[in-house]
């Protein structure tokens, strides 16, 4: 018997060990070149890309069914393979090496013409003596050096063209970040020339590659390759117009600007769970919907970091979900430059960060040195795509600033330069006598051919669609339906109905019965809870966890990250594949998660944010996990639609909302007490609107007086309405359920509902009165909280701050005393 251990590629390119055994006699060296020519002539591979180790006895008669498995893993394989021309290698002098990303193969003529006077000019000119340069002269012709080393100089021109940009843009703007920028200026081309499939003809193809700038500030390097990469957002006009009002190439990334940024990024830490986020719906998307003969999911993602992005907690925190969910299509790439705004990371950082990554359980590399050769960088993507079990952390030891003479400082984090560190730069990669902004037009045919190969790849995955969609046919109306949006024809039916007789239960209970309702009719619905499911009653029943084992399941296990809850949700959002992701926890929390909430309404994320026990109303836990100013906060988000809802139908109607603005988020807070599952007057249709009439009993006659509520205290501005009409009071009942959709409708509507003449307003709200007052006006009274709460029941606690219907019905009663 024979066991021969192999390097093959896997369906994305991927190398990995492959142990075959053979029984049977013959001579083992036949078969396998037998079985080598077969692949070669079927995917064009060399010898080369099949390694036997391992070679011990023989036992031949299973060697069809071997032969076979070979062919199909290399067929896989190809339809990943770059392009021709995606060969990287070592100059003549180095050892070539074969286990590429991409495939070797020969250049044809023409493209080694048109890049042979720019590489003589680039490589074989004489050098100033008093200059350092860095462009080194190579030791051999350019005409006689063979296909591999020329593609490698032909990606270093293309480099010094990406960094000449990053300094002319900078200039030319008087504003920007360039350190990142030209530290990482290999790696960005390398990525977007090499390595990811992307269309940037259809920037919103589905099964393209996701790319996250989680280091934000370095936007101008993934700006100068989308433009080289022909993507229409990025003209070169929009690179002179950097950081310029209303232009496409804002100062951090915006998704929503720029075609081909996938998520907005700039704080930092943020991108790193976003990328979790898009890898996390990949990986569940793949297991609901690929077949053993058909993965139309199969994506992957990356990631480039910074030294402040390690430092972040939110970091941390995505870095170990995504090691616990095992998400190996992820791949994060850390520029570790060493260098922070305010100085050297050895002011404040020095843990080994490699090791972190370790210890969560990444697949950990390290590549020295970036700048001269990119194979280790190569072979570091290799092992990324070969590991099947853990995320991939590459740390890319860069220097900012590259090229200028603040190379490696913490100058060079921002800000220009000076002209003559300028002219230097240029004279160190021969830029010398061109004009800003010059493109070697070779360059953009470079780029043109990873172009085509995207075009090509989407059709090939357009046709495999074709046959998904014959082979499988409910599967596939079913991921049809997410790609246009996730919202099949009358979901909003599937929501349940209170009557006044249903018993009562808290808000956050009437939630629970909406999202058990809506998962059986929205394929896209997923979410969890930051390790209160069973607080926040956000589990989905009949749905599994999701695990490595069961990436289809919809039940997401946050664990205590609710920083990371949000980030991550924003990815899957943002993955813009009709997933609907909610991310719950207690209200008084979403301070540990508000810089990802504000992204995501910067970022048009339709993520919904369950927020439960929303006041002081939770009672016995006490002030510190009493909400005061949350909800305030909150409402001062842009886009950020904040519901309140009162009683189960106004819950079901915050639901209908949120899910129907899928470029909007939305904040549903719920109570943890009880109230009536429908308070008379209120309406699910209703609260579309944000505000509307509950009760009134003037007639025709205008109201003596009008109560304002929402949520829990909806409840005793009714009853308090029935003590004073009792007394023979005109009054009006609001639910002002959500302020952001109320202050979208018509004046005439906000008018009926809040007469600008009937000035006597009494708002109650067991929060913070900030923002009350553009509802009541000035002779109004804002009924809330001032302070922070106290520890005792739900009863008691309302009854220290004020908040029954007899203290409403004295405040209402001393404001219509006055004049």
């Amino acid at each position: 018997m024979v066991h021969v251990s192999m390097l093959l590629c896997n369906g994305t390119g991927t190398p990995a060990a492959l142990n075959l055994g053979c029984h049977g006699n013959g001579s083992l060296a036949s078969y396998l070149m037998i079985a080598t020519l077969a692949c070669r002539t079927i995917c064009t591979l060399p010898f080369s890309y099949l390694v036997p180790s391992l070679l011990t006895a023989m036992d031949i008669e299973n060697l069809v069914p071997w032969i076979i498995y070979i062919l199909g893993t290399w067929c896989r394989s190809f339809q990943s393979i770059s392009t021709v021309l995606d060969a990287r290698v070592t100059c003549s002098s180095l050892k070539t090496k074969q286990s590429r990303v991409t495939k070797p193969a020969t250049l044809s003529k023409t493209h080694k013409l048109s890049w042979q006077q720019e590489l003589k000019q680039a490589f074989q000119q004489p050098k100033s003596q008093n200059l350092q340069t860095n462009n080194d002269s190579i030791d051999c012709n350019i005409d006689d050096i063979d296909d591999e080393s020329f593609q490698k100089l032909v990606d270093k021109r293309c480099v010094d063209n990406v960094r000449m940009l990053i300094v002319d843009a900078v200039q030319n703007a008087q504003a920007g970040h360039s350190g990142m920028a030209l530290g990482m200026a290999d790696i960005g081309y390398y990525l977007y020339r090499h390595v990811m499939r992307y269309n940037p003809r259809d920037p919103k193809w589905f099964n393209r590659d996701r790319f996250v700038l989680s280091a934000g500030h370095g936007c101008l390097l993934q700006y100068v390759c989308l433009h080289l990469a022909g993507f229409e957002s990025v003209q070169l006009e929009d690179l002179k117009h950097l950081c310029k009002l209303g232009s496409r190439t804002p100062g951090h990334p915006e998704n929503t600007v720029t075609d081909g940024i996938e998520v907005t990024t700039g704080p930092l830490g943020q991108g790193v769970a976003n990328a979790v986020g898009l890898a996390l719906a990949e990986a569940h998307l793949a297991a609901r919907f690929n077949k053993p003969d058909c993965d139309i999911v199969d994506h992957r993602t990356y990631c480039i970091m910074g030294d402040g992005c390690a430092m972040e907690g939110i970091t941390h925190e995505a870095a170990s979900l995504a090691a616990h969910w095992k998400l190996h299509k992820l791949t994060m790439i850390y520029d570790d430059n060493h260098n922070t705004i305010d100085g050297p990371i050895s002011l404040a950082f020095s843990e080994d960060i490699s090791a972190r990554f370790k210890a969560l359980g990444w697949n950990t590399i390290t590549v020295d040195n970036t700048h001269d050769d990119m194979d280790s960088f190569n072979d570091a993507l290799l092992s990324a795509f070969g590991d099947t079990e853990k995320p991939t952390f590459i740390r890319v030891k860069t220097l900012i600033g590259r090229l200028s003479r603040k190379e490696g400082t913490s100058k060079a984090h921002h800000g220009t330069f000076e002209e003559d560190d300028v002219k230097q730069m240029r004279q160190k990669v021969n830029w010398d006598s061109r004009e800003p902004f010059h493109v070697i037009p070779m360059v953009y045919r470079e780029m043109q051919i990873q172009t085509d190969h995207g075009e090509k790849l989407e059709k090939e995955w357009f046709s495999k669609f074709d046959y998904f969609k014959t082979n499988y046919p409910e599967e596939a109306a079913e991921f049809e339906v997410l790609l246009s949006g996730g919202l099949p024809p009358n979901w909003e039916t599937c929501l349940p109905e209170w009557s006044v007789t249903d018993p009562v239960d808290a808000t956050r209970g009437y939630s629970e019965k909406c999202l058990n309702q809506l998962v059986k009719v929205l394929p896209g619905l997923i979410g969890g809870s930051a390790d209160l499911a069973s607080s926040n009653k956000v589990y989905l029943q009949g749905s599994q966890d999701f695990q490595h084992s069961s990436f289809y399941g919809r039940n997401i296990r946050y664990g205590v990250r609710e920083h990371a809850m949000a980030g991550i949700s924003n990815g899957i959002a943002l993955h813009r594949s009709g997933l609907i992701p909610f991310a719950a926890t207690f209200l008084i929390f979403s301070d540990y998660m508000k810089n990802s909430i504000r992204l995501s309404a910067l970022s048009h994320a339709g993520v919904i944010y369950i927020m439960t026990h929303d006041s002081i109303g939770l009672g016995e836990d006490g002030p510190t996990h009493q909400p005061i100013e949350q909800l305030a906060g909150l409402r001062a988000v842009p886009r950020l639609l904040v519901f309140r809802p009162a009683d189960g139908n106004e819950t079901a109607g915050a639901y209908r909302e949120a899910i129907t603005n899928r470029d909007a988020p939305s904040v549903i807070a719920l109570s943890r007490q009880k109230v009536a599952a429908n308070l008379e007057g209120t309406s699910a249709n209703e609260v579309e609107k944000g505000g509307y009439i509950i009760s009134d009993n003037s007639g025709k006659s205008l109201p003596d007086i009008i109560l304002i509520g929402t949520g829990s205290e909806l409840c005793l501005c009714e009853e308090s309405a029935k003590m004073l009409r009792k007394e023979g009071r005109r009054v009006r009942v609001v639910s002002l359920v959500c302020w952001q959709l109320f202050n979208r409708q018509p004046k005439e509507y906000k008018e009926h509902v809040l007469p600008s003449s009937v000035s006597k307003r009494i708002s109650v709200e067991a929060g913070s009165s900030m923002g009350w007052s553009e509802y009541v006006g000035r002779e109004g009274i804002v009924m809330g909280v001032e302070e922070f709460g106290a520890s005792g029941a739900y009863l008691d606690t309302f009854k220290k701050f004020g908040f029954t219907e007899e203290n409403v019905t004295r405040v209402a009663k001393s404001l219509l005393s006055q004049f």
